[in-house]
Formats: structure tokens, C-alpha cells, sequence
């Protein structure tokens, strides 16, 4: 099989929607900590301290919902954790970022180890996944059923979301203030808005949204927590919000841009190229793709000192 024949595959773009999930998870988070003008340096710790609650939480409530709502209150308290070092105690948010990504590294060994008794995974809490559904009429349609139908629950969820928060940010009073707050806040200020509420507001929901993708790691696109499992998709969801510019469906085409090359990784397999090349496609991926945001950006620069 030759690589034309890998990439336009139904299996190819199934897989690449299935691996986008997470990052769009992560992308939609930086977004809204970005409008609420709070730094998303720790949404990869975020992440992987989710990615542990959901299965834990799945465990000790025994039902999929109740995992996942573990993971979304994991990912609030983790943020507001953030807000409260970068917000009140005026905490570089660079350092405060890496403080909380390297802390989730370790705080999640101890927690597995202390509830399993093994260092690596949660496989023997025997948690619940999100199931696959399989989308009724569409499934049955050439080419496209193949490719959209059958995914993870949490999948229709990122997308959905996606819609959402485009009309949150832009046609309700709450998403513009927020947005408001993050472009200017002596502007926003000066008109009475209460910038510290809509922070936390910003705060609220990208801690959810951090939440439902370490779930969607641990609870659907595997059946356990294991160490290090986000592996760099918080970093990549910065880098898709910025490729993005920060509107919904611009990120999200920008996450199938990185889901693709996730796909490609895992496809190349086949043809006997060296693993570690083939590990590092995505990452070469990510490198190009800020590289031309940023060439993009300076020209937009450019135009407008002219």
C-alpha cells in the first residue's frame, strides 16, 4: 500500500477526527483563557490531572457520567488553583504555568501509585469508558458514514462545543464582556464591568473544557490513566488556538490540521520507516505550522503600520 493509498482512506480521516479530540479539548480551553486575558500555559497540567479523575472518578461513582464530571470539577478547581497565583497573588503566569504542569507530572504518579499500587496506569481500577455511538441514516452513507459515524461521545461533544462557544463569545452579553476584559481591561473597566467575575467566569469554563479532554485520554481514547499520557496536547492546543486566532471554527480546522498529521504518524507504520522519524511528524508539524502563524502575524503588522 503506497502513501496515497494511506491518506485518502476513510480509516485515515476516522483516525484523524478520533486523535483531533483531544487537542480541540485543549485548543477550546486556551481559547477562553486566552479571551478572559489569562495565560494557558497550564493546560497541559490541567489535562493530566483530569485525565487521572475521570477514570478514578468513574471507579468510586461507578457510571461514565459520573467520571467525567469528576474530571470537569478537577479541571475548575485546577484552573481557579492557577487564577488564584496569577489573579491575587500577582504570580508571573510563565512560572505559575510551569510550576502547575511540573506538579500534575509528579501529584499523579503518587495518586496511582496510592490507589493502585503501580506507578504506570489505573488499569486494574477496572473504570467505565465513554462509549461510540453510531450516528442513525448517516452511518449508512458512502464515504462519509465510514468517516463520522462510530465515534466517542466526547468526540460530537468537542465539535458541538464548537458551535457553542462561537455564539457565547459573540452574541451573549457574558461571552463579549469576557472578551472585553481580555483585549482591554482599563476599557472594560472604565464602563462598570466587573473584570475580576468575568476572569473567573473565563476560568470556569476553560477548566470544564481542560476536564472533558483529559477525560476523553483516559475514558475513551484509552480505557485507563496512564503516566504522562497528555504527551505535549496542551502545547499543541496553544499553538491550534493561535493558528486560529482565536475564533472556533478556525481553531478547529487548524486542530484537524494536527489530528491529520497524528494520523499520518500512526499509518506510516506500515511502511517500515523508522519509529523515530515517524514520532516526531506531529511535533515537525506543530513547528511549522507557528512558523507560518508567526509569518502570518508579522505581515498583518506590516499592513497596518503601513
Amino acid at each position: 500500500m503506497g502513501i496515497i493509498e494511506i491518506i485518502f482512506s476513510t480509516d485515515f480521516f476516522f483516525t484523524s477526527i478520533r486523535l483531533m479530540t483531544p487537542i480541540l479539548f485543549a485548543a477550546l480551553a486556551c481559547m477562553t483563557f486566552s479571551k478572559g486575558g489569562i495565560a494557558p500555559i497550564g493546560t497541559e497540567g490541567i489535562m493530566l490531572l483530569c485525565a487521572l479523575a475521570g477514570p478514578v472518578g468513574g471507579y468510586f461513582t461507578g457510571n461514565v457520567v459520573g467520571g467525567v464530571l469528576v474530571a470537569m470539577a478537577v479541571g475548575v478547581a485546577m484552573a481557579f488553583v492557577f487564577g488564584y497565583f496569577t489573579l491575587i497573588l500577582d504570580t508571573n503566569p510563565v512560572l505559575a504555568g510551569i510550576a502547575l504542569n511540573t506538579f500534575s507530572g509528579g501529584l499523579t504518579i503518587f495518586l496511582t501509585y496510592y490507589l493502585t499500587g503501580n506507578k504506570g496506569s489505573t488499569q486494574s481500577l477496572n473504570s467505565p469508558v465513554v462509549p461510540n455511538i453510531d450516528i442513525p441514516i448517516i452511518e449508512n452513507i458512502p464515504v462519509i458514514g465510514p468517516i463520522v459515524s462510530g465515534h466517542s461521545i466526547l468526540t460530537y461533544v468537542s465539535l458541538l462545543l464548537v458551535v457553542l462557544l462561537t455564539l457565547f463569545f459573540w452574541k451573549t452579553p457574558y461571552g463579549v464582556r469576557i472578551r472585553a476584559v481580555g483585549e482591554n481591561e482599563k476599557s472594560a473597566a472604565s464602563v462598570g464591568v466587573n473584570i475580576m467575575k468575568y476572569k473567573y467566569i473565563s476560568l470556569l469554563i476553560a477548566g470544564c473544557l481542560a476536564g472533558l479532554g483529559g477525560a476523553y485520554m483516559s475514558m475513551s481514547y484509552v480505557s485507563m490513566f496512564s503516566r504522562d499520557m497528555i504527551a505535549g496536547r496542551g502545547w499543541i492546543g496553544m499553538a491550534a488556538e493561535s493558528m486560529g486566532f482565536g475564533i472556533p471554527w478556525r481553531i478547529a480546522g487548524s486542530v484537524f490540521i494536527f489530528g491529520m498529521a497524528d494520523s499520518l504518524a500512526i499509518r506510516l507504520q506500515m511502511l517500515n520507516l523508522p519509529t523515530q522519524l515517524i514520532s516526531c511528524i506531529p511535533y515537525i508539524v506543530t513547528i511549522i505550522a507557528i512558523s507560518i502563524y508567526s509569518w502570518q502575524r508579522s505581515r498583518i503588522k506590516k499592513k497596518k503600520a503601513a
